[in-house]
This record gives C-alpha cells, structure tokens and sequence, in this order.
C-alpha cells in the first residue's frame, strides 16, 4: 500500500493532481488545502490513501499528516465514502471539525458537503472519543461559532468571513487569517485586513 508520494507537480487542478513520481504521473485527488500548498512544476510530498473498488483504484493525497489521519477516521464512519471525506476537509479545518464533534454541534457538521441529520449524529457518536489530535481550544469565540451562525451578520467577524467565501475563498485559508484580526470590529476593515494578508502584500 502507498504510503507517500513525493514528485514534481505536472498537472493541477481544483480537486487534483498528477504527480510526477520519476516518470510515473499519478492522478491524485486533493482537498482545497493541499491545492493550496501546491505549485505546479515544484516538488511535493503527499500522504494517500488508497480507494479500490471494482471499477476503479483512486488515490488521495493530503499535504499534512492531521488531515490525513482525521480523513482516515471520517472514512470509519458508516455511510462517508472518500469523496465525501475529501469534501468534507475542503470545507472546514481540521480543528474546527474536531470541535464540532467532542462540542456534539450538529447543526456545524450539517452544514458540510454530503452530509445530513442522520451522517452527522453518526459522526459525533462514532468519532467523538477518537478524536486526540487537535487542539480546539485555541480559536476564538467567534471564529469558533464561524460556520454556526444563524444568521449572517451576527457579528462583524462571521459576516466578513462570509463576504470573503463569497468570493472563493475557504474555511481552510481563512481561519488564521481571521484569527490575525485581533480588536478589528468592522466589517470593511476585516475584510480589508483579509484581503491583504490572503494576497501575501
């Protein structure tokens, strides 16, 4: 079984990759956080998994370890196939859906791709006590309550995280981001402030 890849970047699109492992491409599906990571023509190592079925064999690579093991953990659940899990991590950090979890918040996770009443009282049953690895202490209240919010607009913090998703960025990117926002209070000044650290000026 493969347990990393590391090669040359030869194709990248939104959801995967071809690595070029010397000479052999391997068509490898990625979350929104490890295309983050990637540029196309650089070498990169990723952690995959492995789906066989009878029609196919799929790899799925990750750029960090945490975000493998918790996809190896959504894949325990009953009912979360790879492409699920996978779109799943593109949607929130691995903190946060941590803490949706061990917190019993399934108003969050219904709110993930694919994932309704039911898969999410599976996934706070099953996975509740697995769960070591993260730490969901660290964030802030109102970043913590960032995909919890009845409403948009409650506070300024989830309305610009909202503006901001609307205009493609995703949980993955914006959570430290927003974390840097320290005593802003405004709307425009937080997205302002966003923008220019997403930018990297």
């Amino acid at each position: 079984m493969i347990g990393f890849l590391r090669g040359r970047v030869a194709y990248l699109m939104s959801d995967l990759c071809l690595l070029d492992v010397q000479g052999v491409g391997y068509r490898v599906y990625i979350d929104g956080n490890t295309h983050s990571r990637l540029r196309l023509g650089q070498e990169a190592e990723l952690f995959i998994h492995t789906s066989v079925r009878e029609d196919a064999i799929q790899l799925y690579g990750f750029y960090g370890q945490e975000e493998y093991e918790l996809f190896q953990l959504l894949l325990t659940v009953s009912g979360i196939g790879p492409k699920v899990a996978l779109g799943i991590l593109g949607a929130i950090t691995p903190a946060r859906l941590c803490q949706a979890i061990q917190k019993k918040q399934p108003a969050v996770l219904v709110k993930l791709p694919g994932i309704g009443k039911k898969s999410a009282e599976r996934m706070i049953v099953e996975l509740k006590d697995k769960l070591h690895f993260a730490d969901t202490g660290s964030q802030t209240e109102a970043l913590a309550d960032f995909f919890d919010v009845p409403e948009i607009g409650d506070d300024a913090v989830s309305e610009a995280a909202a503006a901001l998703q609307s205009l493609g960025y995703n949980a993955q990117q914006l959570e430290p981001v927003l974390e840097k926002c320290g005593r802003l209070r405004d709307v425009q000044e937080i997205i302002k402030f966003a923008l220019k650290e997403l930018s990297g000026r």
